[in-house]
């Protein structure tokens, strides 16, 4: 708190007149600063990070695994600027390659339509190119999120999808 030093001079003489010192006890303002700054910290929502809902496969002994029909079954490339996608076993006559972008008329529509037409069976078979950066992945990822597909594989792109995207030039 404040104080007021009053001390006053000797006796006799002459008087003069008394000089007030002033000293502020700075201890409580510090408190106060303390207290508010932890107030604040304290009660401030920090930013959450976003993370992204991945399905894992159990770790089991066994690899019996449910079959999956080609017909219900969507191969996806994602590639730098484009995605590729065909429907049935690459280099056979009946998959043809197609490529589209990652805009919501793009890849989004493809999915929702074939989401649409099989129904709850739809399967996505995600292969990278090389030439795909980890942002691709994270993107056709959201677009599985989005378009509410749980059912879709992580694969590593196979020599006759190399080759069935290179030989169509686009």
């Amino acid at each position: 708190m404040a104080e007021i030093d009053q001390s006053g001079g000797g006796k006799g003489g002459k008087k003069r007149s008394k000089k007030a010192s002033t000293k502020i006890d700075m201890t409580p303002m510090v408190d106060l600063g303390f207290l508010l700054i932890t107030f604040f910290m304290l009660t401030t929502t920090l930013a959450k990070p976003v993370t992204m809902q991945l399905s894992m496969p159990d770790k089991t002994e066994t690899k019996d695994t449910s079959p999956v029909k080609l017909s219900e079954t969507l191969t996806v490339c994602p590639d730098e600027n484009k995605v590729y996608y065909y429907q049935g076993i690459p280099g056979a006559s009946d998959a043809v390659l197609q490529v589209t972008d990652y805009s919501d008329k793009g890849i989004r529509q493809i999915l929702f339509d074939f989401k649409k037409r099989i129904g709850n069976n739809f399967t996505i078979v995600i292969k990278a190119t090389k030439g795909a950066k980890y942002k691709n992945m994270v993107d056709m990822l959201d677009e599985c999120a989005i378009t509410d597909n749980k059912r879709y594989a992580l694969l590593e792109i196979d020599p006759a999808t190399e080759e069935m995207i290179k030989k169509s030039g686009k």
